[in-house]
């Protein structure tokens, strides 16, 4: 499975996962630049994303929902914050109401993504801060370390088949 490790860490509000690709940080990269190569896998196999917006720039903001197999959606955004091409991604990343737009009164979580060469490898790191103890737990609560893990285990598929 290409996820190595999940680590939630309650001392300092974060949920790491790491995980390996047979590919170069450029290509990984691409699977979060490419809105249409993002839909194919953020999101478990079983509640797949549909981008409506992914302005991949400093500053630029991504709208999405997921779907989940009974047809009920979820949606999200983030607000892209640092993007260090093809080494670490910065942005707020938090739960959206029906029409995408931000949840008021719920703050994003902050998260990064790192991609480090291991050889001819990808290491990539992803890492998301919660607010507080609070919305770590409600957020694990929801599934958020199992599906993150089901969703970042279908880039390799993804991958295999850019390179095909």
């Amino acid at each position: 499975m290409t996820v190595i490790s999940t680590t939630k860490g309650p001392e300092n509000l974060t949920l790491t996962l790491v995980a390996e690709f047979d590919a170069t940080p450029e290509q990984v990269w691409t699977v979060w630049e490419d809105p249409h190569k993002l839909e194919r896998w953020w999101g478990p196999p079983s509640w797949p994303a549909t981008f409506t917006r992914h302005d991949f720039v400093v500053g630029g903001e991504s709208r999405y929902h997921m779907t989940g197999p009974d047809g009920e959606t979820h949606s999200g955004y983030w607000q892209m914050q640092a993007i260090d091409k093809p080494n670490r991604i910065d942005f707020a990343n938090g739960l959206a109401g029906p029409d995408g737009e931000p949840t008021p009164g719920m703050p994003p979580m902050s998260g990064y993504v790192t991609f480090e060469a291991i050889g001819t490898r990808t290491k990539m790191t992803a890492v998301s801060r919660f607010v507080d103890l609070a919305q770590m737990e409600t957020m694990l609560g929801m599934g958020m370390a199992e599906g993150m893990a089901q969703a970042i285990g279908q880039i390799d598929g993804l991958l295999a088949t850019a390179s095909a």
